[in-house]
């Protein structure tokens, strides 16, 4: 099994979760075209219930497991990678299938008294096989992690995508005449054999790896294997605390949605079609970056947990701005294309315009969420996952706070729930880069900071003008010109400012030539 560097195994991932993403618009593409504007909202609807018992289920033993077999695999220590495996795979398949059952229990009374639409119902059940699976599968992929091989991972991403697109449109079309609650329950159970076809990947990856324990079953040394939980447990707790704050506020947030518009005057119908607008058409394309800061944030985890392991401050230093960087120059072009351009790219994507006021306005705030993703990571490799979870709920309350105190009022409605997302945030990336400089005195260079507004007012200059070769609403040719040359131009400005140095450039030009 081969180790990558932070750069080149973070390109792995996010050459695939550039793949994985093309693909799934093409899935939100369909969804958004066979279901409608009522059926995607059932359909996210239904996704924060499900989310919050994955959540449950791994409790943070992902990133232990990364951040322990790193370590483990600097001492050579294969006998502690084979505690880790053992006590994790115990931990999660129990705890996942648990709350399989309580999922199918509970899913009449949170689809009819909490999201107050009984249509979610189906899709729940449907969508209920893959909180095991992922929770198997999880394991598999901190191992990998840790071993700083992003390859199986990166595979199975696509893989995953790839079954599901080839099923997805089957299954609607197959259950839409038995109305939309069916449609989105066999877009849902797609979805699970999607995760299942991922799986079988990822356990062939592990039983072929050479470097893998013979075994992962202990019958003695019970002080040992007390002693990995404890340490999984330190690290999984308070990573487990974020993340489930996370699905909580996920979960609660649709609740709070219907509540208060309907509180606000929304019929149930314009509720569930306004949240569809938002969560299917727009907060995708916003999302958009997150596939390369996710792995970025993956990459990161095992990194900076050697340089933490071996006291090389410095070097963690620099591998922090390095993700945030890297992080900046996938998505600063990005927010701009959104804020320029959303009329016709929604029109262009999704055959409509719903939600162009949302996808400009959100746009410039989202390159905030696209630095928090690794600056969560760092403070979990640097064992300050307990700080992040604190920060975590901070925004959370905030967030949720705020859209119950601005949606339910008619003269905001559905903007309330914008702004309080943006609200969310804004104060959990403050509050990350707030506890790293308390923590290990990190700060981002003024200087780098400057290039990095200063190339933004550029590239929106310069867009402002691209606008008017934009003529006609089916005329896609002058869009993708326009969309062309400000990447073009912020690529360039990217390399001139050395916001992408040098020895990165050519790390990922080597990477690319293989």
């Amino acid at each position: 099994m081969s180790k990558q560097t932070f750069i080149k195994g973070a390109l792995i991932l996010i050459v695939a979760g550039m793949i994985s993403r093309l693909l799934g618009f093409i899935n939100r593409i369909v969804l958004a075209r066979l279901l409608g504007d009522e059926g995607v909202g059932v359909y996210m609807l239904a996704l924060p219930a499900l989310f919050l018992m994955i959540t449950l289920s791994q409790i943070g033993i992902p990133i232990a497991v990364s951040k322990l077999v790193a370590e483990a695999t600097i001492q050579n220590d294969q006998r502690r990678v084979r505690r880790i495996l053992f006590i994790s795979f115990a931990i999660t398949i129990s705890l996942s299938i648990v709350l399989t059952i309580l999922f199918i229990l509970l899913a009449p009374i949170v689809s009819n008294h909490l999201l107050l639409d009984e249509r979610t119902y189906i899709p729940m059940l449907m969508i209920s096989p893959i909180i095991p699976i992922i929770a198997v599968s999880s394991v598999l992929r901190g191992y990998f992690q840790g071993k700083q091989n992003m390859k199986p991972q990166a595979i199975a991403q696509v893989i995953e995508q790839v079954i599901r697109i080839g099923l997805v449109f089957t299954f609607i079309q197959l259950m839409l005449p038995y109305g939309v609650s069916y449609a989105a329950g066999g877009a849902m159970f797609a979805v699970v054999l999607g995760e299942l076809a991922s799986l079988g990947f990822m356990y062939y990856c592990f039983k072929t790896d050479k470097q893998r324990p013979v075994s992962i079953f202990f019958k003695k040394h019970l002080d040992q294997l007390r002693q990995t939980f404890n340490d999984i447990m330190t690290i999984a707790l308070p990573t487990a605390g974020t993340r489930l704050i996370g699905s909580v506020t996920y979960f609660l947030e649709p609740i709070f949605v219907s509540q208060s518009l309907v509180i606000a005057g929304y019929t149930i119908a314009q509720s569930t079609a306004a949240y569809g607008q938002l969560t299917g058409y727009v907060l995708p394309l916003l999302l958009l970056p997150t596939f390369i800061t996710h792995s970025l944030s993956v990459a990161l985890i095992p990194s900076v947990s050697e340089f933490n392991a071996l006291n090389h401050q410095n070097s963690v230093h620099y591998r922090i701005r390095q993700a945030l960087r890297l992080s900046y120059a996938s998505g600063g072009v990005v927010t701009i294309i959104f804020m320029l351009f959303a009329h016709p790219i929604l029109n262009l994507i999704y055959g409509n315009v719903n939600g162009t006021q949302f996808l400009t306005f959100m746009a410039p705030f989202f390159l905030l969420l696209y630095f928090q993703a690794p600056l969560q990571a760092a403070l979990q490799a640097l064992n300050y996952a307990k700080q992040a979870m604190v920060n975590s709920l901070i925004g959370s309350v905030v967030k949720l706070s705020t859209l119950w105190l601005l949606a339910t009022k008619p003269s905001f409605g559905i903007e309330g729930v914008v702004i309080s997302i943006i609200v969310g945030i804004l104060v959990v990336t403050l509050l990350h880069f707030i506890t790293l400089y308390k923590t290990i005195k990190f700060l981002m260079p003024f200087s780098l900071i400057a290039k990095m507004a200063g190339l933004l007012i550029i590239i929106y200059v310069i867009g402002n003008k691209l606008q008017e070769l934009w003529t006609t609403e089916t005329n896609v040719i002058p869009l993708l010109a326009a969309i062309c040359i400000l990447v073009g131009i912020y690529f360039i400005g990217l390399i001139v400012l050395q916001i992408v140095s040098k020895e990165e450039w050519d790390q990922l030009k080597k990477r690319s030539r293989r």
